[in-house]
């Protein structure tokens, strides 16, 4: 069993992921520049380390969950970064979602100097990542990706291989433009319904039992109070926030126009959170979008 764990990256998604990690026995040093997401995890038994290097210069394992490509780049590349700092037998994991040039970029150079390396972005949102039932969307070699997946394990529930270096990257786009979508649609069509004196909770119900079921219905409703835990229910804090959401709009188009591939409600989706985001959304869970359709 690997032993040690590095992980940089504490956010929303990367501190939970990381708690469950110790909660499997996983001896793990964290990175993060927000230090009280650093201190969480020590509470809970981690070891903190002063910079990413730091983490990673003793792991067996290195994983990274970061906001955007650019970080991630700057994280693994370079003459002071990961990818020369570590072990050759050190195995990297990238759980962030980024560009999937991006993720053949890392994962190049990381084979070039001997060292192993998937893509292996999440989905499930925050509940997921707490409850250690994440979903791992991986790219990269098949020995690569089985040396993962005991460490994967002990964070998600369902491990797909997409194929070689960036497909994960590929498969969790055209996952996260879904998602878009069908909060959005979630959220008229509750929006609507409340506006013709139904009851959000009733209407709810309706749907995850007709055919207009979904993910958001089931375990994200965007309707405040409807779903205890959920961002709807607590000011739309916490979550996938909108930011986000938009960034990873933005790589479903650029991958569509690469494709050649039409996505006309992909289109709109991205415009809706981009102009939800511009009037002051940007913190907030992306399930808000609904708060953003009642302003209209």
């Amino acid at each position: 069993m690997t032993s040690h764990i590095a992980f940089i990256g504490l956010g929303n998604m990367g501190g939970p992921m990381a708690h469950n990690l110790l909660k499997h026995d996983f001896q793990v040093t964290v990175f993060d520049l927000n230090q009280n997401a650093v201190k969480v995890l020590t509470d809970q038994g981690a070891q903190a380390a002063g910079n990413a290097q730091a983490a990673a210069q003793q792991a067996d394992v290195v994983i990274t969950m970061l906001p955007s490509g650019e970080i991630v780049k700057s994280v693994y590349l370079g003459d002071d970064g990961l990818i020369q700092s570590v072990q050759k037998d050190t195995l990297l994991i990238d759980c962030s979602t980024i560009a999937a040039e991006d993720a053949r970029e890392v994962i190049a150079a990381a084979h070039k100097h001997g060292v192993g390396m998937i893509d292996a972005p999440v989905s499930g949102g925050t509940a997921a990542a707490e409850a250690g039932t994440l979903t791992f969307i991986c790219g990269g070699d098949d020995k690569d990706f089985n040396a993962a997946k005991p460490i994967l394990s002990a964070m998600g529930k369902h491990i797909f291989h997409a194929g070689e270096a960036g497909a994960g990257q590929v498969a969790k786009i055209c996952n996260n433009m879904l998602l878009a979508i069908h909060m959005i649609g979630t959220s008229e069509a509750l929006n609507m319904g409340v506006a013709q004196g139904l009851d959000p909770a009733v209407m709810s119900e309706i749907m995850k039992a007709s055919s207009g079921n979904n993910w958001s219905l089931q375990v994200y409703n965007p309707y405040p109070g409807v779903m205890p835990k959920v961002p709807a229910s607590r000011d739309y804090q916490g979550g996938f926030m909108v930011e986000l959401m938009n960034k990873d709009l933005g790589l479903s188009q650029k991958l569509a126009a690469q494709s050649k591939a039409s996505t006309p409600l992909g289109a709109l989706s991205a415009q809706l959170y981009q102009i939800h985001q511009n009037q002051g959304g940007s913190g907030l869970d992306f399930s808000s979008i609904l708060q953003f359709l009642q302003a209209k």
